[in-house]
């Protein structure tokens, strides 16, 4: 009887082990739920680059519906000529690498300000920081252009750069906030031993503080750059016309592609704009983003672990 007892309770166990822990009915169902989740962020990108190697006859057959009949490169050469894409691609590098690098090196000094040192009205200052995460940018954004132009800043560089370097760059209270927790973590006592051997505090952060936060400094700069790479109202509104990025360009496609491509009845086939053109700019525009990725995404995944980013 305690046999029987024995094996049932046995293979009841195996029942439901394959429901939970290590069983094969559970890794299935997870393994469906995140196939599931990654085709709906992976459908959008294989749309648009699939689209973007088709030519006319391929848009117009109802028998092709996803791969397109061959590699039609002319897609890419005329999206790139609207957008004036090396030119584009050099303003939008300059527009969202060097305020990306100020705005996570001005981060990283006041939140290890806020973390280590007691200074009057910390407390108020610190809300204040995070007001400006909270508060949405469209309401600050009419003053701010009415402040660089008195300045004489708009249509430049600058206008992204000195925001950046005050701690008031794009979302510079979630990078302050980041420096913020990171640098709580870190025991006193080494900040402490460091002063017995005479480091002031200049020293202690730069050499003891800074090597500990790489996690903190590649995060922050690489969704600072993202953040900067991908801002088209701030953009259009501060870099005015002198200076322009591929997101800007992007947006007035359809009406700069009929200006260097005007409409002409005896043109040939193909010439006028269709959606793979459309695919192959939108392509065009985040191939940087796509590479910058491709060479950091071990030291991106680290960091978001190591920092303690659960989403954003």
């Amino acid at each position: 009887m305690k046999g029987i007892d024995r094996r049932t309770i046995d293979k009841t166990k195996r029942i439901l082990w394959g429901f939970t822990g290590e069983g094969i009915v559970y890794k299935l169902a997870v393994y469906f739920l995140l196939s599931l989740i990654g085709f709906v962020y992976l459908y959008p990108l294989f749309y648009m680059i699939t689209y973007s190697f088709m030519n006319t006859e391929d848009l117009i057959n109802p028998l092709i519906t996803y791969l397109p009949s061959g590699f039609y490169m002319d897609n890419f050469v005329k999206a790139a000529e609207v957008m004036d894409f090396l030119n584009t691609l050099w303003q939008n590098v300059l527009a969202s690498f060097v305020p990306a690098i100020v705005q996570t090196v001005s981060a990283a000094v006041i939140g290890y300000g806020f973390a280590r040192f007691r200074i009057p009205g910390k407390s108020v200052l610190f809300a204040l920081v995070l007001a400006t995460f909270i508060i949405p940018p469209q309401i600050t954004m009419i003053p701010q252009f009415l402040m660089f132009k008195d300045l004489g800043l708009i249509g430049s560089i600058f206008s992204y750069i000195i925001p950046a370097a005050f701690g008031q760059g794009i979302k510079s209270g979630l990078f302050i906030l980041i420096f913020y927790q990171f640098f709580r973590s870190i025991p006193k006592s080494l900040e402490e031993a460091a002063q017995i051997d005479g480091a002031g505090a200049y020293k202690i952060f730069a050499v003891i503080c800074v090597p500990m936060a790489v996690p903190a400094f590649i995060i922050s700069f690489l969704f600072s750059m993202v953040w900067y790479w991908n801002e088209t109202l701030l953009a259009a509104l501060y870099l005015g016309d002198k200076l322009t990025t591929l997101p800007l360009e992007l947006q007035n496609f359809a009406v700069t592609y009929q200006k260097v491509f005007p409409a002409d009845p005896n043109a040939q086939t193909g010439r006028s704009l269709n959606e793979a053109i459309n695919m192959a700019g939108t392509f065009l525009n985040i191939i940087p983003l796509l590479i910058v990725y491709f060479f950091t995404q071990r030291w991106f995944v680290e960091s978001i672990e190591r920092s303690g980013i659960t989403g954003e």
